[in-house]
């Protein structure tokens, strides 16, 4: 059997050695450069120095090894045309079957910390070369960027050669990578001057293909971009059915609540929304807590929790029907207790990271922000009535504050200090908004804090709020009527507090 060539140039080494055993017993050579080869050579391998094809050596810090007619020419031949055969042949190249490629670490780089310098050290210039030649001859060359794919590609070639599907699907593998890796790099330095780039585009890669969209008759996928540093993307799913479109979404809104607090803290989220939020001395109480705060909506709702879920947490959270629970992490008495409940999703999610910029699509178009992130500072906020809020009304105002942002827009949110009492979101109004919140908590809110994610454009809306029993407000002011609405809080004997900032969630 004639001798086949593989090339193998990569800065992850995983699985690499094994890979590269497998390939010189199906009777390849094996092509390489730099620390690839000393990492082969230490495996016991035999390796040709990609200097020895060339006949140049390495060069200008080994920004230049492997762009060469030697190498691309052999890599881009098409075997089935006599005229590049007979080309390869007259120039004394040989055809290459398997290349073997992964890129400079760029973005890890960067996420590392790196200044610009050696961030541009990091941009690899043969790899990606290498990579789209051997995907653009695709139907003869086996084009490997990642190591996951190492055994499939080991095993069909152990048995003769690669099948033309698997070769199209490493293609297609190879091309979405190239371009989430030139993105990353233009990305980053369009956004050097402290704006958004001029162009955007994204590369995901499909997770999961779900059951349906919001609605059965809606098809949906799951998809994760490149890069993406965690948050549901690093979520391992212990046990339970498949998670749903709506799962999802509703796992990130009380996922992303969940980290405003550093101390134990539970949200109940139903549809996208908060319907109980709460902190306490452990994670156990705050589930029991946040679910109190509305126990009609926690039916069948999805839980967040910012600490690892034991055993006596699991008791808890088995009391009530449930979709889904993520938390940092689950015990081992937690997973038998919950084991009972097979519908149940349990999700882990040891990192949680916000992504950089959140987007919705609408049409043919992206919307693009920040996202609502950035901490309040209270030393800014000002307290604009005749009365000052007690330390314990403070207390509850910036919970509620911390809260209303997460809430469906117009939002309301009633706390005492540790806890939500009644929310009222995605109204048209902000009176509607305190007004069915009132009728959620009833007799409850008498001497609670209030929150609202804008300012109360009219007084109706304090007059409401005050009639609920509320004792203190929260809000951003900023309104043309702020006088007429601070002279109402002042008639009720209200205290109030303007932000600065408002926190609208559409």
């Amino acid at each position: 059997m004639a001798r086949r060539r593989a090339l193998l140039s990569v800065s992850d080494k995983s699985g690499l050695v094994a890979f590269a055993r497998a390939l010189a017993a199906a009777g390849f050579e094996l092509v390489s450069t730099g620390g690839t080869a000393r990492t082969l050579r230490d495996g016991g391998l035999e390796v040709t120095d990609v200097a020895a094809i060339t006949g140049l050596p390495e060069m200008l810090g080994g920004r230049v090894k492997t762009l060469h007619p030697a190498i691309h020419a052999g890599i881009l031949a098409r075997r089935h045309r006599a005229e590049d055969v007979a080309a390869l042949e007259a120039n004394g190249f040989t055809p290459i079957d398997v290349v073997a490629v992964n890129l400079y670490p760029f973005r890890e780089t960067l996420q590392a910390g790196a200044g610009e310098e050696e961030a541009i050290e990091q941009i690899d210039i043969g790899g990606p070369a290498l990579l789209r030649a051997a995907a653009k001859n695709w139907r003869h060359v086996a084009a490997v960027v990642d190591p996951a794919d190492y055994p499939a590609v080991a095993g069909e070639l152990s048995a003769g050669a690669t099948s033309e599907g698997l070769r199209r699907e490493l293609m297609a593998k190879v091309f979405a990578h190239t371009a989430a890796y030139d993105l990353a790099i233009a990305e980053h330095f369009a956004t050097q001057e402290g704006g958004f780039p001029g162009r955007m585009g994204i590369v995901a890669s499909l997770r999961q293909s779900l059951r349906y969209g919001e609605n059965p008759h809606q098809r949906a996928g799951w998809y994760v971009r490149e890069g993406g540093r965690g948050g549901l993307a690093a979520a391992a799913v212990l046990q339970g059915k498949a998670l749903s479109y709506n799962n999802l979404v509703d796992l990130h809104a009380a996922i992303t609540c969940s980290r405003e607090f550093e101390g134990p803290a539970a949200v109940v989220v139903k549809h996208a929304t908060p319907c109980g939020v709460a902190r306490a001395a452990g994670i156990a109480e705050a589930y029991r807590i946040a679910r109190g705060a509305d126990e009609t909506s926690a039916f069948g709702g999805i839980v967040a929790l910012n600490r690892p879920v034991d055993g006596e947490a699991a008791a808890a959270l088995a009391e009530t029907f449930l979709e889904a629970v993520a938390a940092p992490d689950f015990t081992d008495d937690a997973r038998r207790s919950l084991a009972g409940k097979k519908n149940l999703r349990l999700v882990a999610l040891p990192e949680v990271v916000g992504p950089p910029l959140e987007i919705r699509s609408i049409g043919d178009g992206l919307l693009v922000q920040e996202p609502d992130v950035a901490p309040d500072d209270p030393a800014s906020f000002r307290v604009v009535t005749r009365r000052q809020p007690t330390d314990e009304e403070r207390r509850a105002l910036y919970f509620a504050w911390r809260v209303v942002k997460h809430v469906r827009s117009n939002a309301v949110v009633f706390a005492a200090a540790d806890r939500t009492l009644a929310i009222g979101g995605g109204q048209t109004s902000r009176v509607e908004a305190v007004e069915t919140a009132a009728r959620k908590g009833g007799p409850r809110l008498a001497g609670s804090a209030v929150a609202s994610d804008g300012f109360f454009p009219f007084r109706d809306g304090l007059d409401a709020v005050a009639r609920a029993g509320a004792v203190c407000v929260i809000q951003p002011g900023g309104s043309v009527r702020d006088a007429e609405v601070i002279a109402a809080a002042d008639e009720h004997g209200l205290a109030m507090i303007f932000t600065g900032r408002r926190h609208f969630r559409h």
